[in-house]
């Protein structure tokens, strides 16, 4: 079993099952909501998403399809990269399962207020689209990093179609009882994980071009072997990156710890009646 094939199987799965939790999570809230006659147009939404995808990745083969360019292809892979820190930090964010159910709630709500079966449909394109539009750029950048669109990677992406599909009855079963937060922490670190490589890929691309100096590490060239660049510029770039994901996560924590303690004092000192 190769790395493509682990790594696209991985990723689509990630991606839809996201996506599917969504629409799950959403239809369940509508049903409470007493808005069950707008679950078809979330599903109609749902399936225009998926179809929209498709189409995308179609666009991006066919225009992605002339002379190899290494630096077009670090810009996206760097661009994969951004998307894959941004999705790693708001999973992270939205591990709480209370926030994440407030998520929801707050979608389904705006939705809802419109009045319009239109506000549900596009609310379940949108979130769908999103990770449709993000597994394609993801899967090209593994394509470019793998060599490129290889039957391993075909095969991972058809495992986890396949996967879908089953995942797919049982979330419409146990959607509300899904233990979202271990979920979520997992897959943020697989994707956090995933970015830095990709950074490290980016940075060849830009190095083998002469845009960026070149100067091998001798004691960590083991880390070729895996995948990595062992240079001093690529390990830089993903220090960096490391370090300010964590500064970024430590004051989202600090700013949400805060506000927590605002609402609870607030609370506490409720005004006494004269």
């Amino acid at each position: 079993m190769s790395s493509a094939f682990i790594q696209a199987a991985v990723i689509l799965l990630r991606e839809g099952l996201e996506a599917m939790l969504v629409v799950a999570a959403l239809a369940g809230y509508l049903t409470k909501a007493g808005a069950g006659r707008r679950i078809q147009a979330l599903y109609g939404g749902s399936l225009a998403a998926v179809g929209a995808s498709i189409v995308a990745a179609w666009l991006f083969a066919v225009l992605n399809s002339g002379e190899h360019s290494d630096v077009l292809e670090g810009i996206i892979i760097l661009v994969a990269a951004g998307l894959m820190l941004y999705v790693s930090g708001w999973l992270m964010v939205k591990q709480d399962p209370r926030g994440w159910q407030d998520y929801l709630a707050h979608k389904a709500d705006n939705a809802l207020a419109q009045d319009t079966v239109w506000a549900v449909a596009a609310l379940a394109f949108l979130a769908v689209f999103r990770e449709g539009a993000e597994t394609v750029l993801f899967i090209n950048a593994l394509a470019s990093t793998e060599g490129g669109w290889s039957a391993s990677l075909f095969a991972g992406l058809g495992a986890a179609t396949i996967g879908l599909a089953v995942l797919f009855y049982f979330i419409n079963l146990i959607a509300q009882k899904l233990p979202l937060r271990p979920l979520f922490i997992i897959t943020s670190a697989f994707l956090f994980a995933m970015a830095i490589k990709f950074i490290g890929e980016a940075v060849q691309e830009f190095q083998e071009q002469a845009i960026l100096p070149f100067t091998e590490l001798k004691g960590v060239a083991w880390l070729g072997a895996l995948g990595l660049n062992p240079t001093l510029e690529a390990l830089s770039a993903q220090l960096l990156v490391i370090l300010f994901a964590l500064a970024t996560y430590s004051v989202v924590q600090r700013n949400s710890r805060l506000a927590r303690e605002d609402k609870a004092a607030t609370r506490t000192a409720k005004p006494q009646n004269p």
